[in-house]
């Protein structure tokens, strides 16, 4: 199926291109840019993003790299013990 009708990409090459990157990092953050990026296109419009995030969303592969899972409430906690020690 067509996701992004403006560069003519599919819901295939964005599976294939996850794939891929997968296959040569598998600790990269994959992106729609970095998909746009290795298909050799880049967005225009912009009306397919939602699309084109949940073609990505389905596909095993894309899952985030086990060392940054988690990262998002170190954060957290490091800024709130920080902001605790300035008060």
């Amino acid at each position: 199926m067509i996701i992004c009708s403006c560069q003519t990409i599919s819901d295939r090459d964005i599976h294939q291109a996850i794939d891929w990157m997968r296959a040569a990092d598998e600790t990269a953050i994959i992106t729609p840019g970095k998909i746009y990026h290795a298909l050799g296109k880049a967005p225009d419009c912009g009306g397919c993003m939602k699309l084109f995030v949940s073609s990505m969303r389905s596909n095993a592969n894309l899952e985030v790299p086990a060392e940054l899972l988690g990262l998002r409430e170190v954060s957290a906690g490091k800024q709130a013990t920080a902001q605790a020690e300035t008060a």
